[in-house]
């Protein structure tokens, strides 16, 4: 479909979209928003948006609010994971229906562009921060292009880019605003991770001062003091890590990131980390098994001893969530046990359970394709909390009865105390979040479900059997 030059005599109305997916609806009963924080995403984009423009912008997050049935717009914009792709190209098919013209990006049009561009007028592939503003001046002058791809020589040096509009969303909507990024990206090379399939290794930076000018606006903006960072591994480039930490120091802000276990090498780190307000870390501990670790790329983590690692991090007043996933091609029915009782051992203060999931285009979807091994397409299952693969050394029930089995063991009240007792952690933070998690690992089967027909969300077991 083509589209002429937009007409300059009034406003052009840009609607972004992220779909709704399995998790994170907004729900009545003890939640009365999100359970997640506020993503960037359209944020930025609409940040990106050139101001000389006129242009109206309008950001729909489905997981907090439904999609008005009498939607207007020149151009719809929709960003794409894997586990969301079905629901935004039957949102997509729906808007190119009515004439309105559709734009398709993120993770998973990356991934798979030759898919997506069955369902769009043009797709923005990999960061946009170069693109975006062309690809919107293209569309006024009609002459949007079927693809924009990541600038060669991509990079977030521009100390000119603009922060993310977090103010276009409703804060009372999520768990908190206070989210930021300050690198891209991730130089180890996992073989179940998106990150180096889609973006490649190479860690992207923000400079230091752009970040900090970040936070520091949105605090006197808002006196949120209580941050987020989303980035993969915030401490990839240690000389980086450092200048970020140091210059934290005088904001006096508490803050909350991912991390690899391998900072357990690095007490000088950890301890400039607490210095800088870091009251809480996401270690992809992934799981007990030492075969499994080679399994996944990550044996660079049977060099850290875990409960080592998790009782220094919790001198230095820094509370850890692990995560583990299970399915590994090492991992048996004994694992999901074995991962409890190390997770109560250590003191993890909140554990995290997912299954393997083998996104597509990844080396571990590309391995267990040619081994076929590979049970399902449907792409709104790839949400590692579904098994869409046949597992090597257990059933695939099993792996899904043991993976809901571990949830529900670990968040026993006895075991929420043993845990909580042995990392020294009686915040109540720390009680009420734990019992947020006892609640979800009991409805699993709730969380793990969308709101179109039922038909179009067989489990695994489902699609073997049929």
């Amino acid at each position: 479909m083509e589209y002429g030059p937009f007409s300059h005599s009034r406003k052009m109305k840009l609607v972004l979209i992220s779909p709704k997916g399995p998790l994170y609806r907004k729900r009545g009963g003890i939640f009365k928003r999100s359970l997640r924080y506020q993503p960037l995403t359209l944020t930025t984009l609409a940040a990106l948006t050139p101001k000389d423009l006129p242009i109206d912008i309008t950001l729909i997050d489905e997981g907090i609010s439904e999609i008005p049935a009498d939607l207007q717009a020149d151009l719809i914009g929709l960003t794409v994971i894997t586990g969301t792709a079905p629901r935004a190209y039957e949102l997509a098919d729906q808007f190119r229906a009515k004439g309105i013209p559709v734009l398709l990006g993120g993770p998973h049009v990356t991934l798979l562009p030759e898919e997506a561009a069955e369902h769009a007028d043009s797709l923005c592939v990999g960061y946009a921060e170069q693109t975006w503003p062309q690809l919107i001046h293209d569309f006024i002058a009609g002459n949007l292009q079927k693809i924009y791809r990541q600038d060669p020589n991509f990079d977030l040096s521009d100390t000119t880019l603009p922060f993310p509009e977090r103010h276009r969303f409703n804060r009372e909507d999520f768990l908190t605003q206070a989210v930021f990024e300050a690198t891209r990206a991730c130089a180890h090379n996992c073989e179940f991770c998106v990150a180096p399939t889609a973006w490649g290794r190479k860690q992207f930076q923000h400079p230091v001062d752009w970040i900090i000018q970040d936070i520091r606006q949105f605090v006197e903006r808002t006196g949120k003091r209580k941050l987020i960072f989303v980035d993969l591994n915030l401490v990839s480039d240690i000389g980086y890590a450092k200048q970020l930490f140091t210059a934290l120091i005088p904001l006096k802000v508490q803050w909350f990131g991912l991390s690899t276990v391998l900072i357990a090498h690095n007490y000088e780190l950890m301890e400039l980390m607490a210095r800088s307000g870091c009251k809480g870390l996401l270690l992809g501990l992934e799981t007990v098994t030492s075969g499994s670790l080679k399994d996944a790329g990550k044996k660079f983590n049977s060099s850290v001893n875990y409960k080592e690692l998790i009782g220094t991090l919790h001198k230095l007043g820094i509370s850890i969530q692990g995560c583990f996933v299970f399915g590994l091609d090492h991992d048996t029915v004994d694992t999901f046990d074995a991962t409890v009782e190390l997770a109560i051992d250590a003191g993890i203060d909140l554990p995290r359970f997912s299954i393997l999931t083998p996104f597509p285009a990844t080396p571990l979807y590309q391995r267990l394709e040619q081994e076929q091994r590979i049970l399902t397409k449907d792409w709104s299952l790839y949400d590692a909390q579904h098994v869409v693969f046949q597992p090597k050394l257990m059933t695939v029930q099993e792996l899904e009865e043991g993976h809901e089995r571990a949830w529900k063991k670990i968040y026993q009240y006895n075991n929420i105390v043993r845990r909580l007792w042995n990392a020294k952690n009686f915040q109540p933070l720390a009680i009420t979040a734990n019992l947020g998690y006892r609640f979800y690992a009991h409805n699993l089967h709730k969380f793990y479900t969308c709101d179109w027909p039922i038909e179009h969300r067989p489990s695994a077991i489902d699609v073997i059997k049929g």
